[in-house]
C-alpha cells in the first residue's frame, strides 16, 4: 500500500514536472526574450571599443583604459560554467532574470559612472550578468526544443551574433561622436540603451518561461567556484593584459600564469573528489563533448582573434571611420545569418549535422588564408567575398556544435555541458585576442623600421619632420600618420598591410587543424520531440527518486 502511494506520488510529481512540449508559437515569444538579453551581452563585447577614446578623454584615464573592456572579459568568461551548474540545481527562468537584472544594475551604474575606477568596478558587474545571458540562451533553447527540432531556431542566434558584429562599433561609434544626445553625454548611451531592451526581456521571460524546476538533492561547491573563478581570473590578466602591455617574459605576467596553472590544476583535483562538482570532469569521457569543446575553443579564437582585425585594417590601411570600418563588416554579417538558417534547416530535415563544422571550418581557413593577400589596394568586392566566407564558415559551425553536444548528454547535464562549451569559446577568444595582438605588435616593430631604412637610403626627404616620439607614438594612435609625408606615410602603410598578413597566416592553422578535428566528431540520431520530452521525464524522475 505504502509502495502504490510512493509510486502515485512519484508519477504525481513526474506529471508535474514534465508539461506537454510548447508549440512553435510559444517557443518564438520566449525565443524573443532569449535574443534580446544574448543581444545584450553581445553588444556589450563589441560597442564599448569604439568609445573609448572619448571615454578616456573625459576621465582623464588613459593608464587604465584596457580595464574597461577586460573587467567586463574576466567576470563574463569566469562566470559563464557556474550558470549552466546553478540552472541545473535551481531552474532556468530565476538564474536567467537574475542575469538580465545583474546585467541592467550594471549598466545603469555604468552609465552614471564619474571616474574610470567606477566604471571598470560598474562594467565588471556588466560581465557577471553577461556571463548568464550569453550561456544560458542556448540552455534554455535545448530545454524547450528537441535536438532535430533545434535546428530550425539556430539562424535566429546567428543573426544576433551577426548583427552585433556590426551593430557594436556603428552604435559605439554614433554615440562617442556627439558631445550629447537628450542633454546626457554621448557615449553614456552606450550603457543606458541596454535599459528597455534589458527590461522588455526582463518582461518577455517573466510571461512566457514556464520551464519547471526539478528539484533536486544538492550540495553547492563553493570552493570549486572560487578555485575557477580565481584561476579564470588570473588566466585572463596574464594572456589578455599583463603579457601584451608589459611583455611575456615580465614577472608580473609569469606569476599571473603560474598562479593560473596552480589554480587550475587544484581545481581539477577538487573536481575529482567532490560530489556535486561545479563542472564535472566525467562530461570528458563523453566523446562529443570534448571534440565539441575543443571545437569551440578553436572558433572563439578564429572568430576573435582573426575578424577583429579587420576593422582595424579598413580603419589604419584604407582610411576608413570607425562609422564606416562597421558598415563594411556587413557581408560578414550576411554570410552569418545565411548559413545559420540554412544549415539550420538542412539539420532538421536530414537529421545530419556532421558534414557542417567540416564545412564551416573549411570556409573559414579558405577566408582568413584569403585576407592574407590584402593590399593597400585591395577593392572592397574583394574584401567583401573573404567577409563573407568567413562568416559563413561560422554559421555552418558555431550553432551546430552545440546541437551535437546537447544530443550527447544526458539531460540532468544539459545546462553545466551547454555553458562550459560557451565557456571554452570565450577562452579561446581571449587567447586569440592576445595571440593575434601580440604577433600584430612583434611584426609591426619588426617592419617599420625596414621601410623606413628603405627610404632613408632612397629619399631622406621623405623622413623630413618625423621624431622619434612620433614613430613610438604612431603604434599607440594611428591618427599621427597624417603628420608624415605622402612618401613615409605609404611606406608605413605597407609595413601595416605586411603586419596583418602574419595575423592572418597564422589564424589560418588554427582553424585549419579545427577542420582536421571535426572529422573526429561522431555523428548520432538526433532526438526528436517525442524522445526530448521522455528525456525530460526520465531526468524529472531520477531527481525525484
Amino acid at each position: 500500500m505504502r509502495s502504490n502511494l510512493a509510486l502515485m506520488s512519484t508519477e504525481s510529481n513526474k506529471n508535474q514536472t514534465t508539461p506537454k512540449p510548447f508549440t512553435h508559437k510559444e517557443i518564438m515569444f520566449v525565443l524573443s526574450g532569449l535574443m534580446v538579453g544574448m543581444l545584450l551581452a553581445a553588444l556589450d563585447q563589441t560597442i564599448v571599443s569604439t568609445a573609448l577614446k572619448r571615454i578616456v578623454e573625459d576621465f582623464d584615464g588613459l593608464a587604465h583604459y584596457t580595464w574597461v573592456v577586460t573587467a567586463y572579459l574576466l567576470t563574463s568568461t569566469a562566470s559563464t560554467p557556474l550558470y549552466g551548474k546553478i540552472s541545473d540545481l535551481y531552474g532556468r527562468r530565476p538564474v536567467f532574470q537574475f542575469a538580465i537584472i545583474t546585467f541592467l544594475i550594471g549598466s545603469f551604474a555604468a552609465g552614471a559612472a564619474s571616474s574610470m575606477t567606477e566604471l571598470i568596478a560598474f562594467r565588471a558587474i556588466q560581465g557577471l550578468g553577461a556571463g548568464g545571458l550569453m550561456s544560458l540562451t542556448f540552455v534554455i533553447i535545448g530545454d524547450l526544443v528537441s535536438p532535430r527540432e533545434r535546428g530550425k531556431y539556430q539562424g535566429y542566434f546567428g543573426a544576433v551574433w551577426g548583427l552585433s558584429s556590426v551593430a557594436g562599433p556603428l552604435l559605439g561609434g554614433y554615440f562617442s561622436d556627439h558631445a550629447q544626445i537628450l542633454g546626457v553625454t554621448g557615449w553614456r548611451w552606450i550603457f543606458y540603451i541596454n535599459l528597455p531592451f534589458g527590461i522588455a526581456a526582463l518582461i518577455i521571460t517573466s510571461i512566457s518561461l514556464h520551464i519547471p524546476k526539478v528539484k533536486r538533492e544538492h550540495k553547492i561547491d563553493y570552493l570549486g567556484a572560487l578555485l575557477l573563478v580565481t584561476g579564470v581570473s588570473a588566466l585572463l590578466l596574464g594572456i589578455s593584459v599583463y603579457g601584451p602591455q608589459d611583455g611575456w617574459k615580465t614577472s608580473k605576467t609569469i606569476t599571473s600564469l603560474s598562479i593560473a596553472l596552480v589554480l587550475v590544476l587544484l581545481f581539477l583535483y577538487h573536481e575529482s573528489r567532490t560530489q556535486e562538482p561545479i563542472l564535472p570532469l566525467t562530461l570528458f569521457k563523453n566523446h562529443t563533448f570534448t571534440v565539441t569543446s575543443i571545437l569551440g575553443f578553436i572558433i572563439g579564437a578564429g572568430m576573435f582573434g582573426a575578424i577583429v582585425m579587420l576593422p582595424l585594417y579598413l580603419q589604419v590601411v584604407k582610411g576608413d571611420s570607425a562609422t564606416s570600418a562597421g558598415l563594411k563588416l556587413i557581408p560578414f554579417m550576411i554570410g552569418i545569418v545565411s548559413m545559420s538558417i540554412t544549415s539550420g534547416k538542412l539539420i532538421s530535415k536530414h537529421g545530419r549535422y556532421k558534414r557542417y563544422p567540416i564545412i564551416g571550418l573549411a570556409l573559414m581557413t579558405v577566408g582568413i588564408t584569403l585576407l592574407a593577400t590584402l593590399t593597400e589596394n585591395t577593392p572592397f568586392w574583394k574584401l567583401s567575398i573573404y567577409a563573407v566566407l568567413i562568416g559563413a564558415g561560422l554559421g555552418f559551425s558555431m550553432q551546430t556544435i552545440v546541437i551535437a553536444l546537447q544530443n550527447s548528454v544526458e539531460f540532468k547535464d544539459m545546462g553545466v555541458a551547454t555553458s562550459a562549451n560557451t565557456f571554452f569559446r570565450s577562452i579561446g577568444a581571449t587567447i586569440g585576442v592576445a595571440l593575434f595582438g601580440t604577433v600584430y605588435a612583434s611584426q609591426l616593430s619588426h617592419n617599420l623600421p625596414i621601410e623606413i631604412a628603405k627610404l632613408k637610403a632612397s629619399n631622406p626627404a621623405a623622413l623630413v619632420g618625423a621624431t622619434p616620439e612620433k614613430f613610438a607614438a604612431l603604434k599607440e594612435n594611428t591618427a599621427v600618420l597624417q603628420t608624415f609625408t605622402p612618401e613615409l606615410q605609404a611606406g608605413i602603410v605597407h609595413a601595416f598591410v605586411n603586419s596583418f598578413h602574419a595575423v592572418f597566416l597564422t589564424a589560418a592553422p588554427i582553424t585549419a587543424i579545427g577542420f582536421l578535428v571535426a572529422f573526429l566528431l561522431r555523428e548520432t540520431p538526433l532526438r526528436t520531440g517525442v524522445a526530448h520530452h521522455a528525456a525530460k521525464e526520465e531526468a524529472a524522475g531520477e531527481a525525484i527518486a
